[in-house]
């Protein structure tokens, strides 16, 4: 089966992609607005970029019904901060609460019940139940597409301070049982990391 992009609509192309691009991380991304109020909201388009300086990115969609923007991306735009958050199983349930697109006064934490906590080097407010989370910094936004509903946006972030949990944090690596972290799929399923396996890759040879 071949299908060409330009011949579908986007939430076909969406479902195709969410369905192969498996498991998804999820960024938990807590901002703050201009006016101090408080937003948490999750994204399963994210990942690393590099660890000299450490960065990070995720992707906040524009709105699928309507093509504005979300709470969480005017929010960086106005102050260049956020955190990133990342979900354990342990409170998948309150994280999925946050899903909603909520009107820009709602405090998702109030909503989800999630705590939080303060950070030390950015404005947004850390989630005290995660076990690892990312302050950072804006280092670029880059808009794809063309501003309808569908396109969307690149993030890119400085992470400025890790906070990891000490029951996590084994011989300076993230032991992942304890971290129990969850990944997207496509609808409503998720994935937990129960079953994995090592393949080893070989060294490059001394020349």
């Amino acid at each position: 089966m071949i299908l060409d992009p330009a011949q579908q609509s986007f939430k076909d192309n969406h479902k195709i992609m969410i369905g192969s691009i498996v498991p998804r991380p999820i960024a938990f991304v807590s901002t703050l607005s201009k006016d101090g109020a408080l937003n948490l909201a999750p994204f399963s388009y994210f990942n690393g970029v590099c660890s000299n300086p450490p960065t990070v990115m995720f992707a906040p969609g524009r709105r699928g019904y309507d093509g504005k923007i979300k709470d969480t991306l005017n929010n960086i735009s106005d102050t260049e901060e956020f955190v990133i958050n990342i979900v354990s199983e342990e409170f998948v349930e309150k994280m999925v609460k946050c899903s909603t697109d909520f009107d820009p006064d709602v405090n998702e934490f109030d909503i989800s019940g999630l705590t939080p906590a303060p950070s030390k080097k950015v404005g947004p407010s850390l989630v005290q139940e995660s076990k690892v989370s990312f302050e950072c910094t804006l280092n670029q936004i880059i808009e794809i597409g063309d501003g309808t509903a569908g396109s969307g946006f690149v993030v890119i972030g400085t992470v400025v301070l890790f906070h990891v949990d000490d029951a996590v944090y084994k011989d300076g690596r993230i032991d992942l049982e304890a971290l129990n972290p969850v990944g997207r799929l496509a609808g409503n399923s998720y994935v937990r990391l129960t079953d994995t396996f090592e393949s080893v890759r070989q060294i490059k040879p001394d020349r």
